[in-house]
């Protein structure tokens, strides 16, 4: 029935410093859609940000997001990065089971504390 995930919503505080920290720690690409609303793209996948109560039918609160993204750089070169960019990684590296077996993940969290792991399956 389903095949994958297309895009995910977050709710934030401020929308521009959510895109900025996304494009800056994880290299995603800025994206406008429907009236002028904010997401970043990655693959074929994006995620969306809102302001709190800008979607009624959505009861999401600020930093309640928790996602999982791969990666195609080595486990070394995104702590590297994250160091660099002046990212906290607030546990990891660690092994977790990801959708298709082992992962190596990371975690840290976005301007409005939701949390992010990236992860690198192992071979």
């Amino acid at each position: 029935m389903i095949s994958h995930i297309d895009h995910v919503v977050l709710t934030v505080a401020d929308i521009e410093r959510s895109v900025q920290f996304y494009k800056r720690v994880l290299n995603m690409e800025e994206h406008l859609f429907a009236n002028n609303r904010k997401a970043v793209k990655f693959g074929n996948q994006k995620i969306n940000f809102q302001l709190l109560g800008q979607e009624p039918r959505n009861m999401a609160s600020v930093g309640s997001g928790d996602l999982c993204l791969i990666s195609t750089w080595p486990i070394d070169k995104i702590l590297l990065h994250l160091c660099e960019s002046g990212v906290e990684v607030i546990e990891g590296p660690v092994q977790k089971s990801g959708a298709n077996g082992s992962i190596q993940s990371v975690y840290f969290l976005d301007p409005d504390s939701n949390l992010i792991e990236v992860s690198v399956y192992e071979k």
